[in-house]
């Protein structure tokens, strides 16, 4: 029998129950167990932690020194690669992530807090020269005030991680709503950021279904809103936000083309391929989920991905053997069979996988097998949808303008893979695919110090990198009249 473990809210310091008195259970995808209850949220509690955090926004955060934020944040990273094992199995029990990642992942997050930790004290302004010399002007970066951050449950960690770095490096206080399929190690985080000696205040949790987003969203009092999520999701969000006039930043979907030319080295390219797709059992917003092959090389790829796609070792996702764990949720894992349904319906060729996997220690896992769809055209719903799960679009191409073509013929336009042995193919295809981040002869690799984001339906809005810097910042500008002269009142001075 599982101990099962109760979590409130973190507010303003402190966990406190909530007035609700609804919980929900957080289940192990894997074994099917519930390994603890959430609290749901009241609408009255959300307004309470926004009010916390602008408290403190107002009375202590904005007035904290860069360098006592840094050494804040410092400590916090500290204590997250001290803690990043055993919040690594947290979350893999949460959403069945292997726990090889999510360690990693972890870790990550400690180097992001690292990167911005040191831009606290070099937040400069600048000054502006005028036309005129006996004005002086200048500008200030100053912080937007309190972040409502809304993250998915694929990596509630390390998407976190992609936002509250920059917030608190800038300034900000944040009020968190994690998803409801994944809130525990966004609570126990909180653990960390109250041991770590920040302010009570700088960082609260919110946890709830859609109720506690719509209250944190729709009830004012935030300066900028983070999301990362569905594209229904931040439609919603966005409408919601435009009601108060609050910007946001939506991290949203993606239908990433990876395109392997045929002077590429095919070893790399496949493994790659498997990584874009496979890793994370395809729940990734940047999984590379269509395969671009040239023709001269298509057939040796198929069979090369296939062949390795059978040897995943599908498992416990707390075994460091487990190469693939399950589904997070339990409507995740049946969207996924769905859409595989869908698209032998429409004529892809199946090469493996297919189904869900319920042999032996998999029996009572949300597990689907690695599926590789060959022969399929781009207007197919397995090319066009987001699955968000281990299924692969094979996809053949004969020149680089069709790859090019197909690649930007979707909806979406977070990422994009090449790769290619010639040096002027790889920026002209750079240059040509309307994404937000291309990786070239890599897929799936992360830097805190680059920027992150999508164009189209993938979202706007940049984190990580000194753009992600830029979001939880304003620019005020102060121009003094250093002249005794008198002015015309009624003519505008230039």
């Amino acid at each position: 029998m599982v101990a099962i473990k109760n979590y409130d809210l973190y507010i303003n310091g402190a966990f406190v129950p909530s007035t609700s008195g609804e919980r929900f259970d957080a289940r192990n995808p894997f074994s099917g167990e519930v390994h603890a209850t959430i609290a749901q949220a009241s609408d009255a509690e959300v307004a309470a932690a926004v009010a916390a955090a602008r408290e403190c926004f107002e009375q202590t955060w904005r007035k904290t020194s860069g360098l006592e934020r840094g050494r804040l944040m410092h400590r916090l990273a500290d204590l997250l690669e001290r803690d990043a094992d055993p919040m690594g199995t947290l979350e893999t029990t949460d959403n069945g992530k292997i726990v090889r990642e999510t360690r990693a992942q972890m870790r990550f997050v400690a180097r992001t807090l690292r990167f911005f930790a040191g831009y606290c004290d070099k937040i400069y302004g600048k000054v502006i020269p005028l036309d005129r010399l006996d004005h002086f002007d200048y500008a200030t970066l100053e912080p937007l005030g309190v972040i409502g951050i809304i993250t998915a449950w694929n990596s509630p960690i390390a998407l976190l991680g992609n936002k509250l770095p920059a917030a608190l490096a800038a300034g900000c206080t944040v009020v968190v709503k994690p998803s409801e399929h994944a809130s525990v190690t966004t609570l126990e985080f909180a653990k960390l950021v109250e041991e770590a000696g920040f302010p009570a205040g700088v960082f609260n949790v919110v946890t709830g279904d859609a109720r506690t987003g719509a209250a944190l969203v729709e009830g004012g009092g935030l300066d900028k809103i983070s999301f990362t999520g569905s594209g229904v999701g931040g439609r919603a969000i966005a409408q919601a936000a435009g009601r108060n006039l609050t910007p946001v930043i939506l991290e949203l979907g993606g239908k990433s083309p990876n395109i392997i030319f045929d002077d590429a080295d095919i070893g790399k390219a496949t493994v790659g391929a498997l990584a874009g797709i496979f890793a994370a059992t395809g729940q990734t917003c940047i999984a590379g989920s269509r395969l671009l092959v040239q023709r001269p090389v298509y057939d040796r790829v198929l069979s090369g991905l296939v062949e390795r796609a059978e040897r995943i070792k599908l498992g416990d996702p707390l075994d460091l053997a487990t190469e693939m764990g399950t589904a997070a949720n339990e409507p995740q894992f049946e969207r996924i069979l769905a859409f595989i349904n869908s698209a032998r319906q429409e004529g892809a060729r199946l090469m493996t996988g297919g189904e869900a996997a319920r042999d032996g220690a998999l029996a009572k896992g949300l597990f689907v097998k690695p599926t590789i769809f060959a022969d399929v055209s781009n207007d197919m719903m397995v090319a066009r949808e987001e699955i968000f799960g281990p299924v692969l679009s094979v996809i053949p191409f004969e020149t680089e303008e069709e790859a090019i073509a197909i690649g930007n013929d979707t909806r979406f336009g977070l990422a994009s893979g090449i790769w290619t042995t010639n040096l002027n193919r790889m920026h002209r295809v750079s240059s040509a695919l309307r994404t937000g981040m291309v990786w070239v002869n890599t897929y799936r690799a992360v830097a805190a110090q680059t920027p992150f984001g999508g164009v189209k339906e993938s979202g706007y809005g940049r984190e990580r990198g000194e753009e992600g810097m830029k979001e939880f910042l304003a620019t005020k500008n102060v121009m003094i009249n250093l002249s005794e002269a008198e002015r015309d009142p009624f003519a505008v001075q230039t």
